[in-house]
Protein backbone atom coordinates (compact mmCIF):
# COMPACT_ATOMS: atom_id res chain seq x y z
CA UNK A 1 0.00 0.00 0.00
CA UNK A 2 2.73 2.66 1.30
CA UNK A 3 6.01 2.61 0.96
CA UNK A 4 8.28 0.83 3.24
CA UNK A 5 9.85 4.42 5.03
CA UNK A 6 8.05 6.03 7.85
CA UNK A 7 7.71 9.56 6.49
CA UNK A 8 7.96 9.10 3.06
CA UNK A 9 5.42 8.91 0.12
CA UNK A 10 6.05 8.19 -3.14
CA UNK A 11 4.23 10.14 -6.10
CA UNK A 12 2.78 6.38 -6.74
CA UNK A 13 1.23 6.12 -3.22
CA UNK A 14 0.26 9.67 -3.37
CA UNK A 15 -1.59 8.80 -6.76
CA UNK A 16 -3.19 5.76 -5.45
CA UNK A 17 -4.37 7.49 -2.19
CA UNK A 18 -5.78 10.12 -3.89
CA UNK A 19 -8.05 8.09 -6.53
CA UNK A 20 -10.03 6.32 -3.65
CA UNK A 21 -11.30 9.61 -3.24
CA UNK A 22 -13.07 8.92 -6.67
CA UNK A 23 -16.60 8.91 -7.17
CA UNK A 24 -15.95 5.88 -9.08
CA UNK A 25 -13.84 3.73 -6.58
CA UNK A 26 -14.75 0.35 -5.70
CA UNK A 27 -16.01 0.33 -2.04
CA UNK A 28 -13.84 -2.25 -0.18
CA UNK A 29 -11.06 0.46 -1.73
CA UNK A 30 -12.54 3.42 0.22
CA UNK A 31 -13.52 0.97 3.25
CA UNK A 32 -9.44 0.03 3.52
CA UNK A 33 -8.30 3.37 3.35
CA UNK A 34 -10.88 4.88 5.84
CA UNK A 35 -10.11 1.71 8.01
CA UNK A 36 -6.39 2.83 7.90
CA UNK A 37 -7.25 6.59 8.20
CA UNK A 38 -8.55 5.85 11.97
CA UNK A 39 -5.85 3.29 12.84
CA UNK A 40 -3.70 5.79 14.05
CA UNK A 41 -1.44 3.98 15.50
CA UNK A 42 -1.15 1.83 12.41
CA UNK A 43 -1.51 -1.71 14.35
CA UNK A 44 -4.45 -3.12 11.72
CA UNK A 45 -6.98 -2.06 14.27
CA UNK A 46 -9.18 0.76 15.44
CA UNK A 47 -8.72 0.54 19.17
CA UNK A 48 -10.00 2.21 21.88
CA UNK A 49 -7.24 4.94 21.63
CA UNK A 50 -7.64 5.51 18.29
CA UNK A 51 -11.19 5.83 18.68
CA UNK A 52 -10.93 8.43 21.65
CA UNK A 53 -8.34 10.38 19.36
CA UNK A 54 -10.07 10.38 17.01
CA UNK A 55 -13.24 11.70 18.54
CA UNK A 56 -10.99 14.92 19.92
CA UNK A 57 -10.06 15.82 16.51
CA UNK A 58 -13.28 15.42 14.42
CA UNK A 59 -14.62 17.85 17.86
CA UNK A 60 -11.73 19.74 17.65
CA UNK A 61 -11.48 19.16 21.59
CA UNK A 62 -14.93 20.55 21.89
CA UNK A 63 -16.15 17.34 24.03
CA UNK A 64 -15.94 16.44 27.52
CA UNK A 65 -13.68 13.01 28.34
CA UNK A 66 -16.62 11.36 29.85
CA UNK A 67 -18.58 12.38 26.31
CA UNK A 68 -15.87 10.98 24.50
CA UNK A 69 -16.10 7.52 26.07
CA UNK A 70 -19.48 7.17 26.12
CA UNK A 71 -18.82 7.79 22.03
CA UNK A 72 -16.34 5.15 21.78
CA UNK A 73 -18.21 2.54 24.29
CA UNK A 74 -20.88 3.18 21.80
CA UNK A 75 -18.94 2.58 18.58
CA UNK A 76 -17.36 -0.48 19.98
CA UNK A 77 -21.05 -1.61 21.00
CA UNK A 78 -22.50 -1.33 18.01
CA UNK A 79 -19.40 -1.97 15.59
CA UNK A 80 -17.40 -4.56 17.47
CA UNK A 81 -18.60 -8.00 15.81
CA UNK A 82 -16.16 -10.05 17.73
CA UNK A 83 -16.34 -8.63 21.17
CA UNK A 84 -12.74 -8.13 21.73
CA UNK A 85 -12.87 -4.37 22.31
CA UNK A 86 -11.48 -3.29 19.33
CA UNK A 87 -12.51 -3.02 15.27
CA UNK A 88 -11.28 -5.19 12.82
CA UNK A 89 -10.77 -4.52 9.46
CA UNK A 90 -13.97 -6.98 9.13
CA UNK A 91 -15.64 -5.61 11.68
CA UNK A 92 -15.23 -1.63 10.06
CA UNK A 93 -16.45 -2.92 6.80
CA UNK A 94 -19.16 -4.96 7.98
CA UNK A 95 -20.26 -1.40 9.34
CA UNK A 96 -19.64 0.34 5.96
CA UNK A 97 -21.69 -1.99 4.10
CA UNK A 98 -24.75 -1.20 6.64
CA UNK A 99 -23.85 2.98 5.70
CA UNK A 100 -25.78 3.88 2.36
CA UNK A 101 -24.48 7.05 2.31
CA UNK A 102 -20.68 5.91 2.71
CA UNK A 103 -20.00 5.87 -0.98
CA UNK A 104 -21.70 9.09 -1.42
CA UNK A 105 -19.92 10.99 1.12
CA UNK A 106 -16.37 9.24 0.90
CA UNK A 107 -14.98 11.32 -1.87
CA UNK A 108 -13.22 14.77 -3.42
CA UNK A 109 -15.12 16.42 -6.11
CA UNK A 110 -12.74 18.96 -7.42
Amino acid sequence: MFSTMPGNLTFEDFLDMMSVFSEAAPRDIKAWYAFRIYDLDDDMYIGREDLLEATRLLTKGELHAQEREEIVASVLDEADVDGDGRLSFMDFEHVVVRAPDFLSTFHIRV
